[in-house]
């Protein structure tokens, strides 16, 4: 019999909030995180703004030492795994004597970004025997954030990164699902980070001219399946969820937000970009998703779509839900939260992890915020501007990357046996 997988824990960090309950309020406020880019000069950019995470304190999860040299992205997805262990009941630690029981499978699109550009320049003005921090390559690569996860909470079990673009965050919560199911761990703690709101960063996406360039009105600029659209707002933070397998999280009394069902992953092979024709990728990876869960598209009430506010991506992610939902697709509500929190990248598919599992638990739908101009070719029902108290039984939650890797989470409502 396949072990059962609950949601038991949740931690964010995003543009609108620093917390679970901060991000929650703001998206059911339809509040924006958009604003003037503070990170680095943008005189010469195109983009001169971005969902930045504010007020950030890391002082309250590490010491001076370590912030002497942490990369933001470190800081975020430490912080955020932190904060989704103490929010399962968990403590700090994870249980003692289950120790190589739980893992940590968190991951990032690009990493330490920011530490490479100040790296970079230092040693330009300093030379190569000074200008590199000892720390360097450890702040920069990606699997150091499980790696730090796993020191701080105790875990000894797996212990891995998965890198998929914007995908990594769902992915990454995919495959520790199925470490549980098929008995490897356990408990699993998994999401994804970033923090790209650099020169690199923003430099590379202006190149593609994928980004937003709105620059007199920030807060209206990321507008997914609005006719107006113009591209992408970047953001930055972390969305980790806890994974247990579901009677040890029964028999330890743990509040359980959602069950996670059911996981599709697969590649478009198509362009290292763009999205296939038609979506096709995306269709075939909603229907594994579903497969997975034992459920009929019929079944899901609500999407948390991918919605990035590009042309394509919301045109394509539409097309595929019609196909794949048919009907039904005019009855399930839709709604992007990157409208709100911009798109974070690596660690969107955890955010939205989150965000969904909230809704199932709690019964009310954020919104696709900045929706005014409906276009003809994206017809769903997207949750317009204000946020909808729904009953919601099972959910399923997008998420696309550059390469054409996809991937779908779906979720239920935990109802006892």
């Amino acid at each position: 019999m396949q072990r059962r997988v609950a949601i038991t824990g949740i931690g964010l960090v995003t543009p609108i909030g620093n917390d679970l309950e901060a991000t929650w309020s703001a998206l059911l406020a339809g509040k924006n995180g958009a604003g003037p880019t503070t990170q680095f000069d943008v005189t010469h950019f195109a983009t001169k703004f971005a969902c930045e995470v504010k007020d950030w304190e890391p002082s309250k999860y590490f010491d001076k030492r370590e912030l002497k040299h942490l990369d933001r992205f470190l800081q975020f997805g430490v912080a955020a795994g932190l904060m989704a262990l103490e929010d399962a009941g968990l403590g700090s630690k994870v249980p003692v004597g289950q120790e190589h029981r739980w893992g940590s499978y968190i991951g990032a699109g690009l990493g330490g970004v920011k530490t490479i550009e100040a790296t970079y320049t230092a040693q330009a003005e300093k030379g190569p025997r000074h200008g590199f921090s000892p720390y360097f390559v450890t702040d920069i690569i990606i699997n150091e954030l499980p790696g730090m996860v796993s020191i701080r909470t105790g875990a000894t079990g797996p212990n891995i990164s998965h890198v998929s673009a914007c995908s990594t965050g769902a992915h990454s919560i995919g495959e520790a699902m199925r470490a549980i199911r098929h008995g490897y761990a356990d408990g699993m703690i998994c999401g994804g980070a970033e923090a790209t709101i650099s020169i690199l960063g923003v430099g590379g996406f202006n190149a593609m001219r994928a980004m937003s360039t709105r620059n007199d009105n920030p807060q209206k600029a990321s507008r997914p399946f609005d006719k107006d659209r113009d591209g992408f707002v970047i953001g930055e933070g972390a969305g980790i969820v806890v994974l247990e397998e579901l009677e040890m999280a029964k028999r330890r009394g743990a509040r359980i937000y959602a069950e996670l069902v059911g996981y599709g992953a697969n590649s478009d092979a198509h362009h290292i970009a763009a999205p296939a024709p038609e979506h096709k990728g995306a269709q075939a990876c909603f229907r594994l998703a579903l497969d997975d869960a034992k459920l009929s598209p019929s079944q899901i009430q609500y999407i948390n779509a991918h919605g990035t506010s590009t042309e394509l991506n919301d045109k394509n992610e539409t097309f595929a839900a019609k196909v794949v939902f048919g009907d039904h697709a005019k009855k399930l509500a839709m709604s992007s939260t990157k409208s709100m929190t911009g798109h974070t990248l690596g660690a969107a598919g955890g955010i939205e992890c989150g965000i969904t599992a909230l809704a199932i638990a709690r019964g009310v739908l954020p919104p696709t915020t900045n929706y005014e101009t409906p276009d003809p070719e994206c017809d769903l029902d997207y949750i317009p501007n204000t946020a909808r108290e729904q009953r919601v039984d099972a959910a399923m939650s997008n998420s696309f990357g550059f390469g054409g890797t996809n991937a779908a989470l779906v979720m239920t409502r935990y109802k006892g046996d």
